[in-house]
């Protein structure tokens, strides 16, 4: 019951975390908006440890494997798929993301000997292929071009950074190291790793006092970053990267429910055959292997 509540709370937060993004676009540059968003979540976890009594005391080699978590999965990865967003439209990064299934299957297995599952390789390819036929539209209407081409090189490169943090989080629970403490000091990390390339790159440090703006920072630093990834990342210790990561499968058909009422998006039977799809991946990769009796 604990995992199903998790799941559940990371497929509807980061679900509902795509409105609140187009609040953040506009007169602030991505990537500081990004760096405000972690940077917040970072300070309010800092807080809440020192509040809860939580040690914040580390070894090196523990500070070492949290900035490794920070860099790739909340620092690189997020820069590269707002570079990936410039070239290709933000339904075929999500269909590009909903790979790291594989990913994570494929990276478990190599550095932390995770087992590969018949139903679970199952379920990941009805995933993505549900995903491939909720964005269908837009996957016909693209069209491969040398910047296409440099798009889809940031969206896999995203994804591949992304992975590497899901198995950095489960080679850091294995290792008792706390999942809010973690993130605290990941997405610390991972801040002043974008204040850096932000500072490289001649980006404006500027921002914006409107209600929508700070109210989506706020929304998208406690529940997006801060809720949302402690239950994803409790989630990976749990029941491993591999079958954690069906949840972002299930985030971008989340995102369309809350679209079809805020935007008005219609549902085809395209999407519907997707959604289905998805689902049913999602519950075969799921189930509990039967337990055989002494």
């Amino acid at each position: 019951m604990k995992n199903l509540s998790l799941y559940v709370i990371t497929v509807l937060v980061w679900g509902s975390t795509w409105i609140a993004i187009k609040y953040q676009l506009g007169s602030v540059d991505p990537m500081v908006s990004v760096i405000y968003r972690f940077g917040l979540a970072a300070v309010v976890l800092i807080i809440f440890c020192k509040i809860r009594g939580l040690s914040l005391k580390f070894s090196l080699k523990e500070h070492f494997f949290m900035a490794v978590l920070g860099l790739f999965l909340f620092s690189l990865n997020y820069w590269l798929v707002y570079l990936a967003e410039v070239y290709l439209t933000s339904g075929l990064v999500a269909v590009m993301f909903s790979s790291i299934v594989f990913f994570n299957i494929a990276n478990g297995a190599i550095f932390l000997g995770a087992p590969l599952e018949r139903k679970m390789m199952a379920g990941a390819l009805m995933g993505v292929i549900g995903i491939l036929f909720i964005f269908m539209p837009e996957i016909k209407s693209y069209e491969l071009s040398g910047k296409g081409g440099v798009g889809i090189v940031l969206g896999f490169s995203s994804v591949l950074l992304a992975s590497f943090g899901n198995i950095a989080s489960a080679r850091n629970t294995k290792n008792n190291i706390p999942v809010i403490q973690a993130n605290a000091f990941g997405m610390g990390y991972g801040t002043l790793v974008l204040i850096l390339a932000a500072v490289f790159l001649g980006k404006d440090f500027s921002f914006s006092f409107s209600i929508p703006y700070v109210g989506s920072l706020v929304f998208l630093s406690v529940f997006g970053s801060i809720i949302a990834f402690g239950s994803y990342l409790t989630l990976v210790g749990s029941i491993g990267a591999d079958k954690a990561s069906y949840a972002i499968m299930v985030v971008p058909v989340v995102a369309l429910i809350i679209s079809s009422f805020a935007e008005g998006y219609i549902w085809n039977f395209s999407a519907v055959v997707g959604l289905i799809l998805v689902l049913g991946g999602n519950l075969l990769a799921l189930q509990k292997k039967p337990e055989i009796p002494a």
